[in-house]
């Protein structure tokens, strides 16, 4: 009776569906990363005549951003959960730290933009012409270029290393995502696309685990 109820907690706990969550929020958050790269001039300093054409889709990407972000709080329980008890109090902290400062800063770019996107409907000419819309461009710009990047590659150098210590995933995996964080913390500035490596590491992880919690099988029940 005691594993039953045991082996029903471990269903409750650990869904074999929630590893889904982490290549749910990869793809979404390259469709957001996407649009915004083409839609928005990379320049902070822009005079803001992408407001005139491309909002319609920058506000449907915009709307995207809540999703990801809780496929991403599930990714991050799935983590943990792999880990267990051998989840280390140090990396740990590190690790779940990253990731909601990467998570708050990502909803604070959304709400930025968007104020942007409502405000310019509200006053086109005013808007763009206002001091504020330059300090909301430039701080959005500084968010996503500089702080979020960063987190995103701290977030993947501690998962990386929690990975390597307690075997949830296969060292190749682990050294890639080092590879791939370093490029996040000092290429960022250099190539356009780089931020891209991050959801598609994370979606690599989900993908393993998913293949492995596939092959886990309930063991069949000795009749009493």
């Amino acid at each position: 009776m005691m594993a039953k109820e045991s082996l029903t907690r471990a269903r409750l706990k650990t869904p074999r569906a929630a590893a889904i969550a982490g290549m749910v929020f990869s793809v979404l958050l390259i469709i957001v990363f996407s649009v915004l790269r083409i839609s928005v001039p990379t320049d902070p300093l822009e005079s803001g005549e992408w407001l005139k054409t491309n909002t319609t889709i920058v506000a449907l990407a915009l709307n995207l951003i809540p999703f990801a972000g809780i496929a991403f709080l599930w990714f991050i329980g799935v983590l943990r959960d792999r880990l267990g008890q051998l989840e280390d109090r140090f990396f740990a902290t590190v690790f779940v730290g990253s990731g909601l400062l990467f998570l708050a800063m990502l909803f604070a770019i959304g709400a930025v933009a968007g104020a942007i996107i409502l405000t310019f409907a509200v006053e086109p000419e005013a808007a763009i012409d206002s001091a504020t819309f330059h300090f909301a461009r430039t701080l959005a710009y500084n968010l996503m270029n500089i702080y979020v990047i960063k987190m995103a590659g701290v977030f993947m150098i501690s998962t990386s290393t929690l990975a390597i210590f307690t075997e949830i995933a296969p060292r190749w995996i682990a050294f890639l995502g080092y590879a791939l964080s370093l490029l996040l913390l000092f290429g960022s500035s250099f190539f356009a696309w780089s931020f891209v490596a991050f959801p598609l590491w994370v979606f690599l992880i989900s993908v393993y685990i998913l293949i492995d919690q596939l092959r886990w099988r309930v063991p069949t029940e000795s009749p009493e």
